[in-house]
């Protein structure tokens, strides 16, 4: 298959995936990228941040519309995820294709438990009547909660929307939609600072993939953004997760049996 025709395709699940559950699609786009593309780790990483970002702003613009956007703790959570995004490109940098890609396994594996196993019932105490942000119980644990986000985007290249989401409704006490939400917001917020510290690799992207990539990653979350809040989010979020276990498996196994075809 041609690697223009690839990029195209995987974009578009990628841009799906984020349209619809507003977490998740940067998980499958480095795999995509490094196998289904052909790109080495290293350069796929900025492409993935790139693509879901910008996929992540189209998804934003129904949220936007809808009101399920909170604001404040985005703009915190996404801020202190922008920080420790640099944390993680320099740890990226020091490890090798192989390491990362098997790490990225096992992160895969513990998202796709989560998607299984994860509740939609708030339970935090970040919400407070009125639209209005409990401060003083959220503030620390926005903080935290960002920072790590911000070092797997770094780290990973990836939006971070898979742990955003669970840590707004389960921490945080945020609504499941407003949590969708905001947590696109984040994703903007990381993936904008994960390009920064990629800088270098950026700076040598093949322009061809990745606006083929990007292209089909903004037409599937501009079509399916609309549509997400009319399909069922738990049996969605079902058949991802055992679509990213089917992949965690195949990235472990290639990085185990193939290391020389990562570099």
């Amino acid at each position: 298959m041609s690697p223009i025709i690839a990029a195209v395709g995987f974009g578009f699940l990628i841009g799906l995936t984020v349209g619809l559950l507003g977490a998740g699609g940067s998980l499958l786009a480095v795999p995509a990228l490094v196998y289904g593309v052909g790109l080495p780790v290293h350069q796929a990483i900025p492409v993935s941040l790139v693509v879901v970002g910008l996929a992540a702003l189209v998804g934003l613009v129904p949220r936007l519309r809808a009101r399920s956007v909170r604001g404040p703790v985005a703009i915190v959570f996404g801020g202190a995820g922008a920080v420790s995004a640099f944390a993680g490109a320099v740890v990226g940098r020091l490890i090798s294709p192989r390491l990362l890609l098997l790490s990225f396994a096992v992160l895969m594996v513990l998202a796709a438990v989560w998607m299984l196993a994860g509740s939609d019932e708030p339970r935090g105490s970040c919400a407070a009547p009125n639209g209005k942000v409990n401060w003083r119980a959220c503030l620390p644990k926005a903080v935290c909660a960002g920072m790590v986000v911000g070092f797997l985007t770094g780290l990973f290249g990836v939006g971070g929307g898979f742990v955003a989401v669970p840590a707004l409704v389960l921490w945080l006490g945020l609504e499941m939609p407003v949590a969708v939400g905001t947590s696109l917001v984040i994703v903007l917020l990381n993936s904008v600072a994960g390009l920064v510290a990629h800088l270098r690799a950026a700076a040598h992207l093949n322009l061809t993939i990745t606006g083929a990539f990007t292209s089909g990653a903004l037409l599937a979350a501009a079509m399916s953004g609309p549509f997400a809040a009319r399909l069922p989010p738990e049996r969605l979020r079902r058949w991802f997760a055992y679509l990213v276990f089917a992949v965690a498996l195949f990235v472990a196994g290639q990085a185990i049996l193939q290391p020389a075809a990562l570099s």
